[in-house]
């Protein structure tokens, strides 16, 4: 595998560029991601950014788009050759245990399983297929698909960028990496949540004080006209 990074680090940086989008592309688009890890890709352009072979800008849309797109093809893919594509992919390279875990995220998380899913490369490679077999709607899939999308092309470049000649150490450990992301995510809704949370809950506490208070001020003016 190293010789073959060192090899796609010396195409023409066009190529490499084309390579950026292709990967991730083909991940999903018919269950190839058990074969071909996305990751590599997008890594290998934020390398190149750093080594000004590649505009950094340019390899961040050909990530994104290729992890959209990919999945989007894989979806559709699902949609209508999905259940013909599983029986022929042998156990040994599609593994069963793979195949459930992908199909309890849909039904246990819905639209959100695909974003979920973007970031661990069992699910990433399974869950748009599967959820166009599901019949998941499109436009729920789509919003998830762009999301999980952007934010995974756009963490693994700059990883890539920072890393530099050290990638090889990100691309090791990238699905580990891909979870901590995605842990990361989740703390930071999580945390986002609880401040909106806490803020409605004092804006209501705020507002049932100011009720009290001008209940109370006009029943003092009530009570003053009535001595009157």
């Amino acid at each position: 595998m190293g010789h073959v990074l060192e090899g796609i680090l010396r195409l023409p940086p066009w190529l490499a560029l084309a390579l950026v989008f292709l990967l991730p592309a083909v991940e999903a688009s018919a269950f190839l991601g058990v074969i071909i890890p996305g990751e590599i890709g997008v890594i290998l352009g934020g390398v190149l950014a750093n080594q000004h072979k590649l505009p950094l800008v340019a390899v961040l849309i050909a990530g994104i788009l290729g992890a959209v797109i990919g999945d989007t093809v894989g979806y559709w893919v699902g949609h209508r050759w999905g259940e013909t594509l599983l029986r022929k992919i042998p156990n040994r390279v599609l593994k069963p245990e793979h195949i459930d875990a992908a199909e309890e995220s849909i039904r246990k998380f819905g639209g959100k399983s695909v974003f979920i899913g973007r970031f661990t490369a069992a699910l990433r490679a399974l869950v748009p297929g599967l959820a166009g077999m599901s019949r998941l709607p499109y436009g729920r899939f789509l919003a998830w698909n762009a999301a999980g999308g952007a934010v995974w092309a756009t963490g693994f470049v700059v990883l890539g960028y920072l890393a530099g000649s050290q990638y090889a150490r990100i691309e090791h450990y990238a699905n580990y990496i891909g979870l901590a992301l995605l842990a990361l995510i989740i703390v930071i809704f999580v945390v986002r949540h609880r401040r909106a949370k806490r803020r409605a809950g004092d804006e209501d506490a705020s507002s049932r004080e100011s009720a009290h208070a001008n209940a109370g001020a006009r029943s003092g003016t009530a009570q003053r006209f009535q001595r009157r």
